[in-house]
């Protein structure tokens, strides 16, 4: 056994079924002791997109989805996956090959310090130097990438070791790291204070981020907020942790979120955040958020604690187990009137929007795909104005929703939505993108059809960079600065060259009907949705 076998082995301990890459000299040896694993290699057009598509596949799983690449630009160009992965706390195992062991250093050929310029992109990266120690590196880049606060490892592995014989081999059974302990239960007495704050709080409110649907702790939310009454709003990242229509969910909050979302937690007397960074875009003014209130804030990662903003009660834990032991405790509460001052606030602070009727309204649109959708669909949002028309009007039921939140990376949702579709074919995943995200990762429809994923994917087409034509229209008076996307292919001659099917909607009188067209089978279809140049998300 070489080094190469070595990591494909590795890997199908693990239980991976998928990798996700782009090949080249520095990992050729990886790619061909693969060949004789059942192990599904998919060949991406484009490195980013293999992180892109084993975040996906992740995210669908639960599982680290593994992508591998070669070295210098293969390794270069898969950083910003791997940054996005980061910011969203996804585990991933990133493998790069790297040039022989003795040439490090010298500026040879595709050469690349990738363990160091991925330093503030990852949460440990491993530069490989002695090929026996491989069976022991991925069991602790598994463990890494997928407990505490979760989150991309990367494994650098030069040619020659990868090449190098293996005396024997063998894979550990668990890992104990001294200096790796995340905390998993939260402290009892903290738990007690939480509970004590909440019996005494008359306008309590859980504000729900990405940390929730990480630790698979979607129940246990919302079995607490039914048993307490509780309302909960969500971060971007929180989308789904509840269902969009229950009685006790008031939407997002933030920049570009619902405006009774915003109230209701401005207007707390007690705020539960749990699992989010208190970052700016679901919170500009981390400061107003302790005025007047009691703020809780919960987290796997004790270093997110107190880093924006002090809470009077921090609480270190994973989300499930934390509204686990939530659960378990006497608690007595009653706030009926907060409850009914928060659903007038979502009756009365409705966004009127004003479409023009000679195009498709994307609020609309997005809103009647949701309806049509199964119950269980994954809806994958890329970045840019077709981001926020989809957080602010989609409807998760028993599904969910998928998009690049810490980071917002262009390109995101046509290979994150193929491995989510790998992760379960079961599932209907339909990828939903603007005219400039689309051409950024528009390559994928190849490895979608080679590789037979059926994806379906929307653009909502303006022919600009909307979210930025939509800054430039409010700061800087309609100067707008190379946000013209001209010159932009035709998608239907485009669906005809990867052999799709191709729909188009110019405006909302046969939405109804083309929907269901597009939604009718389990095919890739590429439909193009015609919306208003200066259509604004408010």
């Amino acid at each position: 056994m070489i080094g190469a076998d070595a990591i494909v082995k590795c890997l199908e301990e693990e239980g991976v079924e998928y990798v996700f890459g782009y090949p080249g000299v520095a990992i050729c040896p990886f790619y061909n002791s693969i060949l004789k694993s059942p192990i599904r290699t998919i060949l991406i057009r484009t490195e980013q997109n293999a992180a892109h598509a084993a975040s996906g596949l992740t995210r669908v799983s639960g599982k680290p989805g593994v992508c591998a690449v070669t070295s210098g630009p293969g390794a270069t160009n898969v950083i910003t996956g791997i940054a996005t992965a980061f910011a969203d706390s996804i585990p991933l195992i990133c493998i790069t090959g790297q040039v022989n062991s003795e040439l490090i250093g010298s500026d040879v050929f595709q050469e690349a310090d990738i363990t160091g310029a991925v330093e503030s992109f990852v949460k440990y990266s491993y530069l490989v130097k002695n090929a026996e120690d491989i069976p022991r590196i991925f069991k602790e880049a598994f463990h890494i990438a997928n407990t505490g606060r979760k989150g991309p490892v990367l494994i650098d592995v030069p040619i020659d070791i990868q090449n190098t014989e293996i005396k024997k081999f063998v894979y550990p059974e668990s890992i104990s790291m001294r200096t790796y302990k995340p905390t998993v239960r939260g402290n009892i007495v903290q738990i007690k204070k939480v509970a004590a704050e909440l019996a005494k709080a008359k306008r309590p409110i859980i504000c729900a981020g990405g940390g929730i649907l990480l630790s698979g702790g979607e129940k246990e939310l919302q079995d607490f907020a039914e048993k307490h009454q509780l309302p909960v709003v969500s971060t971007m990242m929180g989308i789904g942790a509840m269902p969009t229509r229950h009685p006790l969910y008031y939407g997002m909050v933030g920049n570009n979120g619902k405006f009774y979302a915003n109230r209701a937690m401005n207007e707390s007397d007690l705020l539960i955040m749990v699992g989010a960074r208190v970052a700016d875009r679901a919170v500009s003014q981390p400061d107003l958020i302790t005025n007047n209130k009691v703020l809780i804030h919960i987290d796997v990662d004790p270093a997110e604690i107190g880093k924006n903003v002090g809470p009077e009660i921090p609480l270190v834990g994973d989300a499930k187990h934390i509204f686990e032991d939530l659960l378990a405790q006497d608690i007595t509460c009653e706030h009926k009137e907060w409850i009914a001052e928060l659903d007038e606030y979502r009756r009365a602070m409705v966004e009127r929007r004003h479409p023009n009727p000679s195009y498709v309204d994307p609020a609309a649109f997005i809103t009647m795909l949701s309806e049509k959708m199964k119950e269980d669909g994954i809806y994958v949002a890329d970045v840019g104005q077709n981001q926020i028309w989809s957080c602010g009007y989609h409807i998760v039921k028993k599904g969910r929703f998928l998009t690049s939140g810490g980071m917002g990376t262009m390109g995101y949702s046509i290979p994150a939505a193929m491995g989510a579709k790998l992760a379960d074919k079961s599932k209907q995943v339909i990828a939903v993108c603007g005219d400039g995200s689309f051409q950024m990762s528009m390559m994928e429809l190849a490895t979608m059809r080679q590789h037979d994923i059926p994806v379906k994917v929307i653009v909502l087409k303006n022919n600009y960079l909307g979210m930025v034509r939509e800054f430039q229209h409010y700061n800087y008076k309609d100067n707008y600065s190379v946000v013209d996307l001209s010159g932009s292919p035709d998608l239907g001659k485009l669906s005809a060259a990867y052999d799709m099917k191709f729909l188009r909607l110019e405006n909302m009188d046969k939405a109804d009907e083309i929907l269901d067209e597009f939604l009718e089978k389990d095919e890739t279809v590429l439909l193009e949705c015609i919306i208003d140049p200066m259509d604004l998300v408010r």
